[in-house]
């Protein structure tokens, strides 16, 4: 095979000769994105022809890969504003249940009344530095948070979002105390925000571990003590770990999500030393099937419907015989209403007489996207397809493919009520509202991140004196051991418990 086209490395210069590998990379017709003094290395993307000559380079003692930085995917949950195992505190705010499962009220509402309890460490005077899609400042539960700054690797605005994820994170870390929405775990924190994804919102987003690097270094440079990265990739970088092992050294506690496939595999950067790699927790406090597991897991936390806020309100139902129907949109569908006669399509596997109708489709047998087509052909005004499952339904027509006809998903139980109303009129709404203040249950790996980080705030906040070091060990130390005796490859020490962790710091 020959060389690629163009490949993105870290490039290793040998003491006292920066310029002149400066020099060869710029002969060679290499791209710069970053220099790192501190790593004795530029950040190029080169010729792939380059490469051979380059690697014979004296002045270079190393070449190697940038490998590619996601946003850990969120897995949809619920999409409602409560679940039943979410509580409504005195002020009529909901108290997300990872709350109360990591003992954030039991350090600063032990009483349960809504308010701080004197003197309570609530995460002031610490900065927790979120690496992700951005900010939504101006969503009504955050913009009282104490936003101490931000910056954008991808355009002129940290503070928007245009996916969400980041501002779900920060909501679980900092949403605030007051009579709206949702509480987080450290509604004192401050927070420092390096928007390190762009806004197109679908999961081409990407960066590489060199954006990170400079990200984390980013979030130091600015007073962070924490730094939460919902995010993760499959191929280690010896580059990025001396960056955060160098991070570590100089007192930032580095935490992040061990990455939802399921499955044993490393990802990074959570499976560095020097990072805490988090688990994700179900509210039974059983680890999600979702949940990396591997003997670099270190610590558990809630991550299965976890409600937090987003920066937008999206409404996602149908409505028949009088009862209403909440769903999901089928993505790469449009946004639109649509109303007709409700027809049952069966799996929608054929075209029919179903023109200007709500067509009910059965999951099964073909794709999404040829289902919705079928009933577009067949002058359907919108498709209303129900899992054979009964579960929620998270459809998609699939990277590169659309459709002119609104589309949403339904559980299997939610299909089967609506069979009860076919022939009746129906009404199917599928709209986004962005930027606005909404809220989401989400679940991931992701989810249970911002918890911990949270966590080491609270902590930080109450033993200001404690080091990096001294924070890890009480969360490690400190945890409810949920899987084998002592520290296990699903669960790591176990569920993070912040009093539990106070405590051991305070009367260790």
């Amino acid at each position: 095979l020959g060389a690629p086209d163009k490949v993105r490395v870290f490039v290793t210069f040998a003491p006292g000769r920066k310029g002149a590998v400066q020099q060869a990379l710029k002969a060679s017709g290499a791209e710069f994105h970053y220099t790192f003094d501190d790593l004795s290395a530029f950040v190029v993307t080169v010729p792939g022809q380059a490469l051979q000559g380059l690697s014979k380079n004296p002045n270079i003692t190393d070449i190697e890969e940038d490998p590619l930085r996601y946003p850990v995917s969120e897995i949809p949950s619920t999409g409602t504003l409560a679940l039943a195992a979410d509580t409504v505190d005195n002020n009529g705010q909901i108290v997300p249940w990872g709350v109360d499962a990591v003992q954030a009220r039991d350090v600063w509402d032990v009483n349960r009344n809504g308010k701080f309890d004197k003197k309570a460490p609530t995460g002031g005077d610490v900065t927790v530095c979120i690496i992700d899609t951005g900010y939504y400042s101006e969503h009504e539960d955050l913009v009282d948070a104490d936003l101490i700054g931000g910056f954008s690797q991808v355009d002129d605005d940290p503070f928007t979002d245009g996916y969400g994820h980041g501002t779900h994170v920060a909501g679980t870390i900092a949403a605030q105390n007051n009579d709206l929405g949702v509480v987080g775990v450290a509604p004192g924190v401050s927070l420092y925000i390096v928007k390190i994804f762009a806004n197109d919102g679908s999961w081409v987003l990407k960066q590489h571990a060199s954006d990170l690097v400079a990200a984390a270094n980013e979030c130091a440079d600015n007073g962070a003590n924490i730094i939460s990265m919902s995010l993760s990739g499959t191929t280690a970088s010896g580059k990025e770990r001396m960056a955060f092992d160098k991070l570590y050294a100089k007192g930032v506690l580095s935490i992040a999500a061990a990455s939802n496939d399921g499955i044993s595999d490393y990802h990074y950067p959570a499976s560095y030393d020097s990072v805490m790699s988090v688990a994700a927790l179900d509210e039974d406090l059983v680890v999600a099937d979702f949940s990396q597991f591997n003997d670099q897991v270190e610590i558990a936390a809630p991550g299965v419907g976890v409600l937090s806020t987003i920066p937008y309100v999206e409404t996602n139902t149908v409505t028949a015989d009088g009862i209403t129907y909440s769903g999901y949109h089928v993505e790469y569908s449009p946004y639109a209403e649509a109303t007709g006669e409700l027809v049952y399509g069966g799996l929608c596997d054929s075209t029919g007489a179903w023109d200007g109708m709500v067509v009910l489709c059965l999951r099964g047998s073909i794709s999404f996207y040829d289902k919705v087509m079928n009933v577009q052909n067949s002058g359907g005004v919108a498709a209303v397809i129900y899992n054979n499952l009964d579960e929620a339904l998270y459809a998609t027509l699939g990277d590169g493919n659309s459709s002119d006809i609104v589309a949403i998903g339904l559980s299997l139980s939610q299909g089967t009520e609506l069979l009860n109303a076919v022939g009746l009129p129906a009404d199917v709404v599928s709209t986004i509202v962005s930027p606005a203040s909404g809220y989401e249950a989400w679940n991931g790996t992701s989810m249970a991140t911002p918890h911990v980080s949270a966590v080491a705030a609270l902590l930080w906040s109450a033993v200001p004196s404690a080091t990096n070091v001294e924070i890890r060990e009480a969360i490690d130390y400190t945890a409810m051991e949920l899987g084998d005796p002592g520290r296990d490859v699903y669960y790591g020490y176990g569920l993070v418990q912040a009093k539990d962790a106070l405590d051991f710091l305070t009367n260790p």
